[in-house]
């Protein structure tokens, strides 16, 4: 999977100009890889062109920096994007859904709004990516690779953002079609050439923690709060995930270990075949119990 990232292949990165999706850029460009960024920040995605190709070494043929401002709720400027990039590329080898946003609502359950404006950029903006970029990826000669980027939220889904969390879910669900189709001899992509990625990051210091824009790792390790990892540790653990041939990559941060994540997921789990109350892990009645669960369970996991 490591020759996904090769000179001279391009990738497509949505939610560019910040964050994780800055992160694969820079590691793509690290790899000699043309880039296609897609933001709906102008002012962010002109930094974070500006520095990806002023990273790009001397005396080596330069990699193009294309960058495409736009909301990923726009099915129609979608077909925009697509005509251009097609015009001078005629496949993709890295197609990374990465934009994402969450908003607050005093009530959501009055708020329809609320959940329409989630789903337009979180899942159909992965969708508009999918339907528009797919075939591009398939007809890579090399190894290429989807990733979607989900969230732990689509998974244990905490009461808080009922919108954001039914979003992830929903992009775990299709990513995981995805992957079933690509791989299946009957279906109409059958593509194995094709992987396809979850990407999960744990807590990470991004935009939507205040981190704003193309920051740089020394300043943006200075502003952090102590859990969190930076969008490139996120970027280096999914990049080795991805060349162990992993679809599910759940992220750790310094709070939060493997073992730890492993044993909330299986206790959600639990409340479909155990039948106990949904969300339990938040239930006032069974929280305790699941505490102590949960804290057992990563104990063993991590050999203790």
């Amino acid at each position: 999977m490591a020759s996904v990232f090769r000179p001279g292949a391009l990738a497509l990165i949505t939610g560019s100009a910040s964050g994780v999706g800055f992160a694969f850029a820079q590691h793509c460009r690290r790899q000699g890889m043309h880039l296609a960024l897609i933001d709906n920040n102008s002012a962010s995605l002109q930094k974070a062109s500006q520095a990806l190709q002023s990273s790009t070494s001397s005396g080596t043929e330069k990699p193009q920096t294309l960058t495409y401002e736009m909301d990923v709720s726009d099915l129609s400027a979608w077909s925009k994007v697509h005509s251009d990039l097609s015009s001078k590329f005629s496949t993709i080898d890295l197609l990374m859904l990465n934009a994402g946003m969450s908003i607050k609502t005093s009530n959501p359950w009055t708020d329809a709004e609320y959940f329409h404006k989630t789903f337009s950029v979180n899942f159909f903006g992965m969708v508009h990516g999918l339907a528009t970029f797919l075939p591009m990826v398939q007809k890579s000669t090399g190894p290429s690779a989807v990733i979607l980027t989900g969230s732990k939220q689509g998974i244990t889904n905490p009461p808080g953002n009922p919108a954001y969390n039914a979003t992830k879910s929903a992009v775990k669900t299709v990513a995981e079609q995805l992957a079933y189709d690509l791989r299946t001899k009957s279906s109409p992509v059958y593509s194995p050439q094709v992987s396809v990625h979850l990407l999960v990051p744990g807590w990470t210091f991004t935009g939507l923690s205040g981190n704003q824009g193309p920051v740089p790792d020394e300043e943006a390790l200075s502003k952090k709060p102590r859990g969190a990892w930076l969008a490139s540790q996120v970027c280096d653990y999914g990049v080795k995930k991805m060349a162990d041939g992993q679809f599910y990559i759940i992220c750790p941060d310094t709070d939060v270990d493997e073992a730890l994540d492993q044993a909330r997921m299986t206790w959600g789990a639990g409340d479909v075949t155990e039948g106990r109350s949904a969300l339990s892990r938040w239930d006032d009645n069974v929280k305790d119990e699941a505490a102590e669960w949960i804290g057992k369970e990563a104990a063993r996991r991590r050999g203790e």
